[in-house]
């Protein structure tokens, strides 16, 4: 994790491979899509020109909760987020927030740990199936 708490992993796929791999294994694991926001797209709509750049939003309420119950501030950063983009250089990656760093910028107490841990563990999981030939 870098200091500002993005993890991001290079992807041996195209973007649009990447985002339907994560997607898939989202819907997979039954966690919720709550959006998907297509920069590139937005972009486009108003004549400028952007690289593959899609935000998916995601969670599970089970899991999240209780990261808000110790700091309801902690909804700023749940759902979880995912960013699928590909670099000018056209490797693709996907960006997301490591969830301990979202336990440090709450100050969020040892009782939140398990749900961090749980949460950590699935995203690194679905970050390295979007993303591997796995």
């Amino acid at each position: 994790m870098a200091d500002n708490g993005l993890v991001t992993l290079t992807s041996v796929h195209d973007a649009k491979t990447t985002l339907d791999r994560l997607t898939g294994v989202l819907q997979a694991k039954g966690v919720t899509i709550f959006a998907t926001i297509d920069h590139a797209s937005g972009a486009a709509s108003v004549g400028l020109p952007l690289r593959p750049t899609t935000v998916v939003i995601f969670g599970n309420p089970a899991a999240g909760t209780p990261l808000m119950q110790a700091a309801q501030t902690a909804g700023i950063d749940l759902p979880l987020k995912a960013l699928v983009w590909e670099a000018a250089d056209g490797t693709t990656h996907l960006t997301y927030n490591d969830p301990a760093w979202i336990v440090a910028r709450h100050a969020l107490g040892s009782e939140a740990q398990k749900a961090v841990t749980a949460l950590g563990a699935a995203i690194a999981a679905f970050a390295q199936h979007a993303t591997t030939q796995v």
